[in-house]
């Protein structure tokens, strides 16, 4: 099963993480089909906070991915709040 989720990166107790389309299958940080963006939680600027391509996301679930929870509140957030630098 593919899977839209957060690939953990960063130093310790700085986390960055990279939103990504993976098959379930492999290890969290491990190999991915497409990279779609980044979270990065240490930022206060909304702008920079969030980077998603919105167009890929739509496209992947479409085709059957599967989104998890951390994602789908993530997506939930920016929606509400509308803070998204929008990656063409």
């Amino acid at each position: 099963m593919v899977k839209i989720r957060l690939a953990l990166h960063g130093a310790k107790k700085k986390p960055f993480y990279k939103i990504v389309v993976a098959d379930s299958r492999f290890p969290r940080n491990g190999r991915f089909i497409e990279n779609i963006g980044f979270f990065n939680p240490n930022i206060n600027q909304k702008s920079k906070k969030i980077n998603l391509n919105l167009n890929r996301i739509d496209y992947w679930i479409k085709n059957g991915a599967k989104m998890s929870e951390r994602i789908k509140t993530i997506i939930k957030k920016i929606k509400k709040n509308n803070f998204l630098h929008n990656k063409n």
